[in-house]
This record gives structure tokens, C-alpha cells and sequence, in this order.
């Protein structure tokens, strides 16, 4: 370790569960009483799938303590606006008003995160996984996962659109914006640059401290 470097402690055993009920009390609070309970139900799918997904492989795949508080982040940002739908979170309605902005931003901002979180996600993944640790690649190909991943959302909510029509309106919360596909890929690839420029150190960090036996494990694979 350099001189410079700043040593990073391994993440406390009761961290991963104080996250875990975190995210399960804001998934419990924003299920009372939403305002669409399909709209609640499409947009908390990511962490009714992803919180017992990370549960079930934490032991054999354990996360940093950056990429866990950040999916638990996400997975709040993703509760309350299924709880009040995009378009309508008071958050958003501040913003609105307080910057003069002609629609709830509260979608963007959603959109920054998918783009923000994911990268980390996609990262922390490919370094553990593939040869690409240190690679030059690794950067890109990041960016190039969690744009994928944004046209994939973008198709679901095309979907949603075919099926429900008119009923579909809160899921996919454009507020009249005809560019809100272009816009809301634009903010996931924003998000992912930004995550990638701030916080890669600190994940090379934290990747760094796992327990050797882990990574061991993680070098012979399945």
C-alpha cells in the first residue's frame, strides 16, 4: 500500500442487514396505499426480484459496502416513486417548482440513478469475474452495459404501453415529453460516466480488502 493510499476496512457483519431491512421497510411504507397499485407494483419489481436475489447469493458472493448502499439507495429511490408514480413525487414537485422546471424532474433523476448504480453493479461484476480487472475496457464496457440495460427498461415500458394503453400513463410518466425515451437514456448514460469518474477508486478499493478465500473461490469459478 502506498502512502498515499487510504485504508479501507472490511464491511461490519450487521451492515448488509441493517440495509436489508432499510430497503424492506421502504418497499412496506411505499406498498400502503400507492397511488396505482400496478404502477407501485411495476416500478418496486426491481427490488421485490432483487433484494431476495442478493440475499440468496450474499454468502457465496458477498458485495462492497459502496455497491450495497448504493442498491439500497436505488431501491428507495425506486419505492417512493412507485408509491406516488414519477410524475406526482412532492420531492420532484419541489424541485419543480424551486428551479422553474416545466415537469416533475423526479423521473430524471430516477433515470441518473439507473445509470449511476448499475455501473458500479456492472463493475464490481466484471472485475470479480472476467479478465477485464485493470483492463482498459473495463470502463467502456460498463457504459456499454447500463445503456443496454436502458433500451432494454425502454422496450418494457414500450410494451407496457401497447398493453395497457392510456392506463399505462404513470408507469412510463413522460409528462408530454415526446423526446422522454431519448432523454431518459441520456440520463442512465450520464449516470454511469459519472459513477465511473467518482467512485472507481474507492471500488478499487473496497474490491481489494475481499477475504482471500473469496477470491480464490472466485478465480476457479462455479
Amino acid at each position: 500500500m502506498s502512502s498515499g493510499s487510504r485504508p479501507v476496512l472490511p464491511m461490519r457483519a450487521g451492515v448488509p442487514l441493517a440495509l436489508a431491512a432499510l430497503v424492506c421497510a421502504g418497499l412496506l411504507v411505499s406498498g400502503l396505499r400507492p397511488y396505482d397499485r400496478a404502477t407501485w407494483l411495476l416500478e418496486t419489481c426491481w427490488v421485490l426480484v432483487g433484494l431476495p436475489l442478493v440475499v440468496l447469493v450474499w454468502q457465496r458472493f458477498p458485495l462492497t459496502l459502496l455497491l450495497s448502499c448504493l442498491l439500497a439507495l436505488h431501491a428507495l429511490v425506486l419505492c417512493l416513486g412507485g408509491h406516488y408514480t414519477y410524475a406526482r413525487v412532492p420531492l420532484g414537485e419541489w424541485l419543480q417548482d424551486g428551479l422553474g422546471l416545466t415537469r416533475n424532474p423526479y423521473d430524471r433523476i430516477g433515470h441518473l440513478m439507473q445509470g449511476f448504480v448499475p455501473a458500479i453493479l456492472v463493475r464490481e461484476l466484471l472485475v470479480r469475474t472476467s479478465p477485464l480487472r485493470g483492463s482498459r475496457w473495463l470502463a467502456p464496457l460498463t457504459v456499454c452495459a447500463c445503456l443496454a440495460f436502458s433500451a432494454v427498461f425502454e422496450m418494457l415500458e414500450w410494451l407496457a404501453a401497447v398493453i395497457g394503453g392510456e392506463q399505462a400513463d404513470a408507469f412510463l410518466a413522460t409528462q408530454g415529453d415526446v423526446w422522454d425515451t431519448q432523454w431518459d437514456m441520456f440520463c442512465a448514460l450520464v449516470g454511469a460516466v459519472v459513477a465511473l469518474v467518482l467512485l472507481s477508486r474507492v471500488h478499487d478499493r473496497q474490491l481489494s480488502v475481499r477475504p482471500a478465500p473469496l477470491r480464490a473461490a472466485e478465480r476457479r469459478g462455479p
